[in-house]
């Protein structure tokens, strides 16, 4: 669902620009390239810090609440 929030927000905003005529301020293959890095940056923590403190990190992931019944099957009704 928040996928298709920012999907949503970004085209009105990408409409309100062309309405206006301002140009995004980055071109789109600069700006993918670093949305690419901000993901991969949130990725390479958790790693570099389940390398660094192994036993504390599988402690903090299974402890994640967030993590907790994401393995839920869906029930059809």
């Amino acid at each position: 669902m928040s996928y298709l929030i920012s999907l949503g927000v970004g085209l009105i905003v990408g409409i309100v620009y062309a309405l206006i005529g301002v140009r995004s301020p980055a071109p789109p293959l600069v700006a993918l390239a670093g949305l690419l890095g901000m993901v991969g940056g949130e990725q390479l923590v958790p790693l570099v810090k389940s390398w660094v403190i192994p036993e504390k990190a599988a402690v903090v992931s299974s402890s994640n609440p967030a993590s907790v019944g994401s393995d839920r099957t869906t029930e059809t009704p």
